[in-house]
């Protein structure tokens, strides 16, 4: 038996493995788990062996996000930093110093631009400046951005459309910057690891326009500190499948991976984009205002399942969420009846039980936001919700507690930068059932257990991209993948959990976060 790297001894250790915590340490070696267990022998600790005392902060595997886009984190930061402008004189200096060294074919790009679309007009000074010029600036979160007619030309759309589906010309731009994306992802890479993540599965465009690449390069130079499963999505091609093949042939290692294919459905609810069984409450002609093709995205799934892939659909809409079951039913099953390609559904927001039923009988996982709710105020959200579906459809909103009840695999995500990773806010959000402080609970009866949630973010994560016999549990043999929170939350009320930090990371044995 060879002696520990290190060893970390807690009071709260939680396994994922099991729903309890327990008293004890985990022994690392190299990249691995050496030993678990309550009582620490002496035959492990060596010369060397670090061994770090943690009191009664919970140790965790790390914890895995299933849904975000680097491109759309990557926008906080591109081109020039306007977040202290006041003014579009300061905007204007700013400009002229930094399109000094620009070519002529290279657009002008900012972030951090804070200011009332209802001002944007204003901005139209700056084209007076640069009347030849592409410009984009992206408001503060990146969600919304000012463009100008030429930059509107060039990428073909405009501020009402300032999501990455439909900036996907622009993207390829970025991403040909190889220094600014390396940059930027390991930014990243500390900002995930910060928050415990240890695992990402990663949703890019097409082929990712040179993306793997940098990554393959940050890995071989650097090291990666954050583990990468590639989703493709489709958005200015068809679907690529020797492409997906490609990338399984080459993407191999415990780091890289790829995962199979991503697509939308249905959109917002709240616009009245999400596809209804039923019509909205407030708009009776209408069950969806976009239409959803679902004859094509059905194609695409069948020929990537053919193939051996898999594919996560994005549906927010009970309809929607029908509809994809009805396709993911229809793929390729195992002697009991459940899918072979770990297929997935995304968001679920407002599902029908009947549904849920169905994705745990066929085995589809379920990707959901246990942080959304945080975006949003109770009152304001829950007048709109009743507003939109009626209190009877209301109750169905964000079931959690019933997947968990028809052994749905729940695994967890942000779409960030929608939503950026903070676990414990996430028990405040999806346990407590609260919004954000001072709120009232919203439908307790669909919330679950710190322990599921945490089961979710863990080894439901590993199950997700496939990774569950070395990542998603402590155990020994499995990869030192593993985050500690600053306090129990098992033992902490709900009004502090939001304080809660994460005060260390590990990835492949190696310490990679600490306060």
């Amino acid at each position: 038996m060879r002696y520990a790297d290190t060893i970390l001894k807690s009071r709260n250790i939680f396994t994922a493995a099991k729903k309890d915590i327990f008293s004890g340490y985990i022994a690392i070696s190299d990249e691995k788990i050496l030993s678990i267990g309550k009582e620490l022998e002496d035959y492990l600790v060596g010369p060397g062996t670090n061994i770090i005392e943690l009191g009664d902060q919970l140790i965790c595997p790390g914890f895995i996000d299933v849904h975000c886009f680097f491109s759309g984190y990557a926008m906080n930061f591109i081109g020039v930093d306007l977040s202290s402008m006041k003014s579009v004189q300061e905007i204007q200096l700013s400009l002229e110093r930094y399109a000094e060294n620009l070519d002529d074919n290279t657009p002008i790009w900012g972030h951090g631009l804070e200011m009332d679309p209802k001002e944007f007009s204003n901005l139209n000074l700056i084209n007076e400046m640069f009347p030849n010029k592409a410009i984009i600036f992206f408001m503060n979160g990146a969600e919304n951005c000012w463009i100008n007619d030429q930059a509107k030309e060039r990428y073909q759309f405009d501020n009402s459309q300032c999501y990455p589906e439909a900036y996907w010309r622009l993207m390829k731009d970025v991403f040909r910057d190889h220094d600014f994306m390396t940059t930027q992802f390991k930014r990243y890479m500390k900002f995930m690891n910060s928050r415990g993540i240890t695992s990402v599965k990663e949703m890019g465009f097409d082929n990712y326009y040179g993306f793997v690449d940098i990554l393959k390069q940050i890995h071989y130079t650097d090291g990666l500190t954050l583990r990468v499963n590639f989703m493709s999505q489709p958005v200015s091609e068809p679907l690529n499948i020797e492409f997906g093949k490609k990338m399984r042939d080459e993407l191999t290692g415990d780091f890289i991976r790829f995962s199979g294919f991503n697509m939308m459905t249905d959109g917002s609810i709240g616009q009245l984009n999400g596809d209804l069984k039923e019509p909205y409450h407030s708009n009776p002609d209408i069950h969806c205002a976009e239409e959803v093709k679902y004859e094509q995205i059905a194609e695409d799934v069948y020929e990537a399942d053919k193939n051996g892939f898999r594919f996560s659909l994005h549906a927010q809409g009970d309809r929607a969420v029908e509809k994809v079951i009805d396709i993911f039913e229809k793929c390729t099953r195992n002697s009991s009846g459940q899918l072979i390609n770990r297929h997935c559904i995304t968001d679920l927001e407002l599902t029908s039980p009947k549904d849920i039923v169905r994705m745990g009988k066929l085995g589809i996982i379920a990707e959901v936001y246990p942080q959304i709710s945080s975006l949003y105020h109770y009152d304001e959200k829950v007048e709109l919700i009743e507003k939109l579906v009626g209190k009877d459809r209301a109750k169905h909103y964000w079931n959690r507690k019933k997947m968990i009840e028809e052994n749905v695999t729940i695994s967890c995500a942000t779409d960030l930068p929608l939503l950026f990773d903070d676990i414990p806010e996430s028990i405040y959000n999806s346990c407590g059932g609260y919004f954000n402080k001072g709120d009232k609970e919203f439908n307790p009866q669909n919330t679950i257990s710190i322990s599921e949630l945490l089961t979710a973010w863990t080894a439901g994560g590993a199950y997700n991209v496939n990774c569950e016999d070395y990542l998603g549990t402590l155990e020994e043999g499995k990869i030192a993948d593993i985050a500690i929170l600053d306090k129990n939350v098992f033992e902490l009320g709900m009004e502090h959990m939001q304080d809660v930090k994460v005060s260390m990371t590990i990835v492949n044995g190696k310490i990679v976060y600490s306060i």
